[in-house]
């Protein structure tokens, strides 16, 4: 492992990654697998065709318990909680009480509780808001300890119901708990690349022997965080930290889809949720919304990466490139951004500066790839 990394956390899957040749960097404080020795290419294009494994052990789980966790969890996402079936998820948004993005996150309702998967890096922050804002209502628990593995691919179902017989049957967005060898684990169909995949939370110690039967299956093969970026982009996803953040609203980060109407003006519990005055007057047209997320395709093969200014084509500088890169699966630099609201329709033509050299951009419809998420 390189020096870089020596000095950060580590997952549980760590002497794993190392016995498959994996070469670690340093992300969200831990020392994480970026490729293996197949490379990122094949790595995306297997997830693509097949099944891939990621380690996401670094995301945080937080459980909220009590009659009152999902009206208190109301108070600080604009999501429909209280609506939310028993071991279904929905996508969320911890918002700021200016209606800025403190995180974007997945919550399951268990039953029993409310199970949250968070961003590595913003994981302790969250974690510190939860518990100042509702742990007086509920009970805000962190399981950092656990783990967290992601299977994903057209051929995940087949793989992990030789594992785990019945997760075939679960639909995109839904979730159920599992035994295997005597560990409790907690499976959802979703995940962060577009295509089919589950998401298992486990106990630590169990997921190295898990995730070495997963490997063992031939359809199976891991893949680090390069190839995780990449179908994520293609998949037109936010990257915390880059493509949303404390700065961003929903309405601007183009995530207005994950409100649900009973939130919304109108709706039976309309607003009640942190910063609704900016996202509700953003989202009704009462407001000026100066700027919104983007796709955009470069019309020449130069890959235009994070930082990258945008202007128009006369040199009016009017946005910013958030996450770029050569897409594998189109063969096309891709890239999202966010740029002044007058030029954010689709096939308005931008220029991105790299290296001080005009690129010429258009803006395009998200997601570049379409999804292939199993909605049964």
């Amino acid at each position: 492992m390189s020096t870089a990394t020596t000095d950060l956390l580590t997952t549980p899957l760590h002497a794993l990654h190392l016995e498959l040749g994996a070469r670690m960097v340093p992300f969200a404080g831990y020392a994480m697998p970026v490729q293996y020795p197949a490379g990122l290419l094949r790595e995306h294009q297997h997830t693509r065709q097949a099944a891939g494994l990621f380690d996401v052990s670094h995301m945080g789980q937080i459980t909220l318990r009590g009659a009152d966790a999902a009206a208190a969890l109301e108070s600080l996402i604009p999501m429909d909680v209280l609506g939310l079936g028993l071991h279904r998820q929905r996508y969320g948004l911890l918002l700021a009480d200016d209606g800025g993005i403190l995180d974007d996150l997945m919550f399951v309702n268990r039953g029993h509780d409310l199970y949250l998967i968070v961003n590595g890096a913003c994981k302790h922050a969250d974690l510190a808001h939860l518990q100042a804002r509702i742990g007086a209502r509920c009970a805000v628990t962190a399981h950092f300890e656990r783990a967290l593995l992601a299977l994903q691919g057209p051929l995940a179902a087949q793989a992990l119901q030789r594992l785990l017989p019945g997760v075939e049957r679960l639909v995109f967005m839904s979730g159920m708990p599992v035994t295997w060898q005597g560990a409790e684990l907690y499976v959802t169909r979703s995940g962060y690349t577009g295509e089919d995949g589950f998401e298992i939370g486990l106990p630590a110690e169990a997921a190295e022997p898990f995730a070495r039967a997963l490997l063992a299956q031939p359809e199976v093969q891991p893949v680090g965080l390069g190839a995780r970026n990449s179908l994520r982009l293609e998949a037109g996803l936010c990257l915390y930290g880059q493509d949303i953040d404390r700065t961003t609203t929903p309405v601007e980060a183009g995530l207005t889809w994950a409100i649900q109407k009973v939130r919304r003006s109108g709706g039976e519990r309309a607003g009640g949720f942190a910063g609704a005055e900016r996202v509700l007057a953003q989202l009704d047209g009462r407001a000026e919304v100066a700027r919104r997320r983007v796709g955009l395709k470069a019309l020449e093969r130069i890959p235009v990466r994070e930082g990258a200014p945008l202007q128009t084509p006369d040199g009016t500088p009017v946005g910013q490139v958030t996450s770029g890169l050569l897409s594998p699966t189109l063969d096309q630099p891709i890239a999202m951004g966010y740029v002044a609201s007058a030029h954010a329709a689709p096939g308005t033509r931008l220029q991105a500066i790299v290296r001080g050299k005009p690129v010429p951009m258009e803006v395009a419809p998200l997601p570049f790839v379409a999804p292939r998420y199993h909605r049964g």
